[in-house]
């Protein structure tokens, strides 16, 4: 789960994280409210929306005065802001952040995620702070400063000032660049978050440390244990098909593909996209239902899967373990049939009582296509994808 920067500041806010004076307005009155509390020379009018690059598209803009930042707020509230991580479809800004302005002496990245490699979470730090931290790895890891944390120990203040030292600070910065990294980890450690991320964390002209930006991504797994994060989900900001999905507890992200994906497991799931993109096609979507899969769960897979009408082909994927093969070709077919599916459906399965799931497919007397084995089915996906154009 995502939040929005302002939520974000927020949350680090409150452990001890500095952060520029400000408040979220709705509308433009609102905004020049907040404006007129915060004072000061400089007026920053932000965007709210889940993704990045809100300057270059037109969603920041910095005024002066309170009746400019009104103005401004009038200008992006409303608008459909289109950035390289919207697509072209672009979002609806619903809400802007009012800030003070800082007089900005240097940039630089901070942020915290999981090292699955090496099982534990991992503390970032560059002086190149601005822009995508992959840039940097790959154009300039040198200056990327890393340091493991070993969960069950926890970070350590001598982990924090080193990757202060290794900034190239001198002691009176590493002091403050400490406290902020120790207060980022809290907040990734104790709220179960995925990633946690100052970009930029701004070295201002009076020698302090301001979060300017924040991100923060959340393990959904976890939030039970976090009303408080939970709260602040925008749904607004999802995929409609992705929020509809997960009241089933489906696993499924919207692609731009034309094959529509029902697969059990996500590693099963990852290489069927693959096998899909092999052989020339380009998945719909990841739709993963699980291990313990109902009828009922894979009927509302497909009634998504049907939602979105991109989807030309549905390709199921399935290995009947503790999901036997029978149980899901019978729920499949009456899937098919209650939902109406009305393109061709690939249906690859193995595992339990296999021949059996094959056996109830075939004779259905629905469009269904059996496949045996992943290529096969990708295959036939793509013989199904050629006979459509054929035909329009």
């Amino acid at each position: 789960m995502k939040i929005h920067e302002y939520q974000a500041k927020e949350v680090l806010k409150s452990y001890g994280v500095p952060v520029p004076k400000g408040g979220v307005a709705e509308t433009p009155e609102e905004a020049r409210k907040i404006a007129e509390g915060i004072g000061g020379k400089t007026i920053v009018v932000k965007a709210q929306i889940h993704a990045g690059g809100r300057g270059k598209g037109g969603g920041i803009k910095i005024v002066s005065y309170p009746e400019e930042a009104e103005k401004a707020a009038k200008e992006i509230i409303g608008m459909t802001l289109v950035t390289h991580q919207t697509g072209p479809a672009g979002r609806l800004v619903r809400r802007v952040l009012i800030e003070e302005g800082v007089e900005i002496q240097e940039e630089l990245y901070l942020g915290v995620v999981i090292d699955r490699s090496k099982a534990c979470p991992v503390i970032m730090a560059s002086r190149e702070g601005g822009v995508e931290i992959e840039k940097v790895a790959a154009e300039s890891p040198e200056k990327i400063v890393k340091e493991w944390v070993e969960p069950d120990v926890g970070l350590r203040a001598f982990q924090a000032n080193k990757i202060g030292f290794g900034l190239g600070f001198e002691s009176a910065q590493v002091g403050k660049m400490r406290n902020i990294i120790l207060g980022l980890y809290k907040v990734f450690y104790e709220k179960d978050c995925l990633l946690a991320e100052i970009n930029p964390l701004v070295l201002t002209k009076g020698e302090e440390l301001i979060a300017l930006d924040a991100k923060m991504n959340f393990d959904d797994n976890g939030l039970f244990r976090h009303k408080e994060i939970a709260s602040l989900r925008d749904l607004n900001e999802e995929s409609p098909l992705e929020v509809e999905a997960s009241k089933y507890n489906l696993n499924y992200i919207k692609l731009d593909g034309n094959v529509g994906c029902m697969v059990n497991g996500a590693g099963l799931a990852m290489a069927t996209m693959d096998m899909i993109k092999m052989v020339g096609a380009e998945p719909a979507n990841f739709l993963d239902v699980g291990g313990g899969a109902t009828a009922e769960m894979v009927k509302h897979g497909f009634e998504i899967l049907m939602s979105d009408p991109g989807v030309k082909v549905v390709f199921i994927n399935i290995f009947g373990g503790i999901l036997r093969c029978d149980t899901l070709a019978k729920g499949v077919t009456e899937a098919v049939r209650e939902v109406k599916v009305n393109v061709p459906i690939v249906v690859r399965l193995e595992g339990t009582n296999v021949e059996e799931g094959r056996r109830i497919l075939n004779e259905s007397g629905l469009n269904f296509t059996v496949a045996i084995g992943m290529k096969e089915g990708a295959e036939k996906v793509v013989e199904a994808l050629t006979k459509i154009v054929r035909n329009n």
